[in-house]
This record gives C-alpha cells, sequence and structure tokens, in this order.
C-alpha cells in the first residue's frame, strides 16, 4: 500500500469537498466506489484518517494558513493549493508517524503535479512557516 497515493486520493477528495455541496460522508463513499479500481494500493486508514482530520480540524488548519500565507485569504488561494496545505499541516499537527520534512517534500510533489506555476513556492513557504511555528511549540 502506498502513502504517496493515499495522499495524492486523499487532496483530490479534498479538493473535491470545496466545489460541491454535497454530504461529506456521501462523497467519501462515492469517492471510493467510483474509483474503486483506482484505490487498491492505499492506505484506506491514513487515508479516511487524514480526509476526516482535516475536515474536523478545518478552522485550525485554516487558521494556521492565514497566520502564515502573508496577503492571501484561505478564499483567495487556488483550491488545489488548499487542498494541498491543508493535507499536509493535518499532518504535521496531528500525525507523529510521518517525518515533518516528509509532509512538506510530498506536498510540494503534489504541487509540482496539479498546482500553478508558483503553487510549489508558496505551498513550500507557508508550510515551512508553518512547521517552524509548531517547532517551537514543541520545544524541537
Amino acid at each position: 500500500m502506498s502513502r504517496r497515493i493515499s495522499r495524492e486520493h486523499a487532496m483530490k477528495l479534498l479538493y473535491q469537498f470545496q466545489i460541491r455541496s454535497d454530504d461529506i460522508q456521501e462523497q467519501i463513499e462515492c469517492f471510493l466506489s467510483e474509483s474503486e479500481e483506482n484505490t487498491t494500493d492505499i492506505d484506506k486508514d491514513y487515508f479516511l484518517d487524514v480526509v476526516y482530520g482535516v475536515m474536523n480540524n478545518l478552522s485550525d488548519i485554516d487558521s494556521l494558513i492565514k497566520k502564515h500565507a502573508k496577503g492571501w485569504s484561505v478564499e483567495r488561494m487556488p483550491k488545489v493549493d488548499l487542498a494541498i496545505m491543508r493535507l499536509a499541516i493535518y499532518e504535521l499537527l496531528f500525525r507523529k508517524d510521518i517525518p515533518w520534512n516528509v509532509s512538506i517534500n510530498e506536498a510540494v510533489e503534489l504541487a509540482k503535479k496539479y498546482g500553478g506555476d508558483q503553487s510549489k513556492s508558496f505551498i513550500n513557504g507557508v508550510l515551512g512557516k508553518v512547521s517552524a511555528q509548531l517547532h517551537m511549540v514543541d520545544g524541537e
């Protein structure tokens, strides 16, 4: 089971949540059933943890994004970039089994694949600031 593939699918679903107002549980079930042939390699425990984790902690995650994305409101950010950052920040905050540099590097890779020309630099900058703040809080 590939964590990278799971992360990519989770990011796609988090993006979808921003553009569809359907029930989140229904969207998750639909996403998993529609892409069943494409989701055989995912780690479903990780996938569900990060998807639900982001949604359950959205206000805290978005507060960190707002604080560190100077000059940008969450509403104005590209939706793909926002989905990528939300996923990575959830990992930084709650997934102690994932090294911080891995979460940031994976987010940058997703930005290269799905984002615009400036996405990787923007996401890397915001996540670097969030990571620095969290390191200070954790005393590392």
